[in-house]
């Protein structure tokens, strides 16, 4: 069941004839065709790093997940972004996502840009029928350069980024 505020933001949107464009992306990391954005969020937040032995034995930084909240587009936050990858909003509703494609980002110390194909649901609200989910314009998250090696295994490291999501349903 929507709740009453969302069915007014909803309602809202339809009146003021907003509908949010997918953002320009290279072809790798297309939403399907036949899909429309639903919601757009700003994270700022974590990544964070564990550092461990590799298959090699070399000790290098791990993706553990990421940690940031979820801004719309009035800068209000209206949810978290967590390992996963999830996104869970405030209205209840979650999403769990897996990469299917990436593409690097415009910076090389920021993190990929991706397209991650929704696996599992939560809750209801805005994301209960997202399919897909791209992860754009990002700034900042790489691992550091050092401070990996045996002497620090086991070691978390957070690294600042920010990163534009747009999540996308089957277009009615």
């Amino acid at each position: 069941m929507l709740s009453s505020a969302h069915l007014a933001a909803k309602a809202q949107a339809k009146d003021a004839g907003f509908k949010e464009s997918p953002p320009d992306v290279p072809d790798a990391i297309q939403a399907p065709s036949g899909e429309e954005v639903v919601l757009y969020v700003h994270a700022t937040g974590s990544q964070i790093y564990t550092c461990q032995a590799g298959a090699d034995g070399k000790f290098t930084w791990i993706l553990k997940g990421p940690e940031a909240e979820l801004h719309d587009r009035k800068d209000k936050v209206i949810g978290e972004h967590s390992a996963g990858p999830s996104w869970k909003l405030k209205d209840g509703s979650e999403v769990t996502g897996k990469a299917a494609a990436k593409v690097d980002a415009l910076d090389p110390a920021s993190v990929p840009w991706l397209l991650v194909k929704a696996v599992s649901h939560s809750g209801n609200g805005l994301l209960s029928n997202v399919t897909t989910i791209q992860r754009v314009r990002t700034h900042g998250g790489q691992p550091p350069a050092e401070g990996c090696d045996e002497a620090h295994k086991g070691t978390e490291t957070k690294s600042s980024y920010t990163a534009d999501y747009y999540f996308y349903v089957p277009t009615k």
